[in-house]
């Protein structure tokens, strides 16, 4: 697949950046090679290939759901302006 060079002047341009003359050619034969290996990974038979999310058959480690810290809240609420049942009261700010 080829791309043209009216196509490179108007993604340069919508894309806010300025492109010489000479960029115009190099990025015109850059992209046309990229654009050919899209197809060529296009063309491939994938109709027996199973979806996957990951290449590796990775299995993360799960840490054991337990408390590690003792509770401090009657510490912090102590110095908190205001507190009830075990909350934070704060002062309304929408009616």
């Amino acid at each position: 697949m080829a791309i043209s060079r009216l196509e490179i002047e108007k993604v340069a341009l919508l894309a806010r950046i300025r492109v010489d003359e000479t960029q115009v050619t190099a990025l015109e034969k850059d992209l046309g090679n990229i654009l050919g290996l899209v197809d060529q990974l296009q063309a491939a038979d994938t109709s027996q290939t199973e979806p996957m999310a990951h290449p590796l058959d990775a299995v993360q480690r799960l840490r054991p759901d337990t408390i590690t810290e003792i509770s401090q809240r009657d510490a912090f609420q102590a110095i908190a302006p205001s507190t009830e049942d075990g909350l934070y009261l704060v002062p309304r700010v929408i009616e």
